[in-house]
């Protein structure tokens, strides 16, 4: 990797602000999971242990009607504590600087944690905000970037903080999680172990219009899936009944099969698909489902997940894949009814002898829901940011560190 790491770092006595991923699912003021927690640990205990004052930073929730207790760090401060096994000092301003930040910095010695308010309390966070990111800056000497599901956010806390550390004679590098990420998404992408089958689901089209660009060109083979399918199969001429269609990408559509027929690349679509005649509500609800073939779709139906035999032709794809990438899931997954073909995908990845990479959101989410989880090679922790980088984009905090 180009890119500084923790252990490019000499850090004993220095301060380094490390920017983690603490978004985490809160109820009643308790986390409901600490996988993001979990997944910083490795990069803090490597700091504490190299003799680090370390202040940790993050943001939670969109915080949209400014600083609130209900989107508070203050959990995250009590978890990290437990598991650190020393004491995580939680600076409760709502600015998130200023001058109680700064006296609780100058206590620490070396191996203290604290962990600052949610960056986005304040507002200038998201619009990269110059005096903020010096604010920030101003805290520590060193800056380490490992939260990767918000690296590819040109935040004051993500990239802003960088320049204004350099400034002072500070380095830049990234954690452990976001070495992960970069490996894996990177090599998947850009020099993937073949064949290399991508599987893409989820509900819109429009969601990944770049990446099924991008991956033809990359993977050998394209298995699509989710309500996007549909969209596909209507740009092969098919009635899809009530089914989910962007009628506005069919056109991309035709170009996405005209240009996989070109390159030689198989892209695969759905052969049968699980239907029902309306989206469950709530979405766990029992529903009645009829199984059809895509070129039978009644009109008043609606594809919720691939079918049977759609499954077994995507497991076959993927039983000889050396590296598999799988971003969305197949069907309506939250519902214990529709979840087959998600679940068959799964499976057949958790059996697979290949590199077999989650991009992260809903994928993460049913692999996790089924049990299979530590069955994968890797789960990325940014669905967003593991899209972007599929895309091809740059992601601000992946360019922001320096180069080794």
């Amino acid at each position: 990797m180009a890119k500084k790491t923790v252990d490019d770092l000499q850090v004993k006595g220095r301060r380094v602000l490390l920017r983690c991923d603490f978004n985490v699912p809160l109820k009643a003021g308790e986390i409901t999971d600490e996988t993001r927690i979990v997944a910083a640990l490795p990069t803090i205990e490597k700091l504490r242990g190299d003799g680090a004052k370390v202040i940790l930073c993050s943001h939670l929730g969109k915080v949209k009607n400014g600083p609130n207790e209900g989107e508070s760090l203050a959990p995250v401060a009590k978890r990290l504590s437990e598991k650190l096994g020393t004491e995580v000092k939680f600076v409760n301003i709502d600015t998130v600087t200023g001058p109680e930040a700064t006296a609780a910095v100058e206590a620490m010695a070396d191996g203290d944690v604290i962990l600052l308010q949610n960056t986005r309390f304040r507002k200038e966070e998201t619009k990269n905000g110059e005096a903020f990111s010096q604010e920030l800056a101003a805290l520590a000497d060193d800056y380490v970037c490992d939260a990767f599901g918000s690296s590819h956010r040109a935040h004051c806390s993500v990239a802003g903080v960088t320049d204004a550390i350099r400034a002072k004679g500070g380095q830049c590098a990234v954690g452990y999680l976001m070495e992960k990420e970069i490996a894996f998404l990177g090599n998947a992408v850009e020099n993937p172990v073949r064949p290399f089958v991508a599987i893409l689901g989820g509900a819109k089209v429009a969601d990944k219009l770049s990446v099924i660009d991008n991956l033809l060109e990359k993977c050998d083979t394209l298995l699509i899936g989710g309500g996007m399918a549909f969209t596909f199969l209507k740009a092969q001429g098919y009635e899809i009944g009530a089914s989910l269609l962007d009628e506005s990408k069919v056109d991309y559509c035709k170009e996405m099969l005209a240009k996989a027929d070109k390159l030689g690349k198989q892209l695969l679509l759905p052969v049968d698909a699980v239907a029902t005649a309306s989206f469950p509500d709530p979405i766990d609800a029992p529903i009645d489902t009829i199984v059809v073939d895509v070129d039978k779709m009644p009109a008043d139906k609606m594809g919720m997940d691939i079918g049977p035999k759609t499954a077994a032709l995507y497991a076959e794809a993927v039983k000889s894949a050396k590296t598999v990438l799988w971003n969305g899931p197949m069907g309506v997954f939250e519902n214990p009814t529709l979840a087959a073909g998600t679940l068959a995908v799964a499976q057949a990845l958790a059996e697979s002898d290949a590199t077999t990479i989650i991009g992260g959101g809903d994928s993460a989410a049913a692999v996790n829901q089924m049990g299979l989880a530590d069955k994968m090679s890797h789960i990325s922790t940014g669905g967003g940011a593991s899209l972007e980088y599929l895309e091809g984009k740059a992601l601000p905090g992946v360019v922001s560190a320096d180069d080794k």
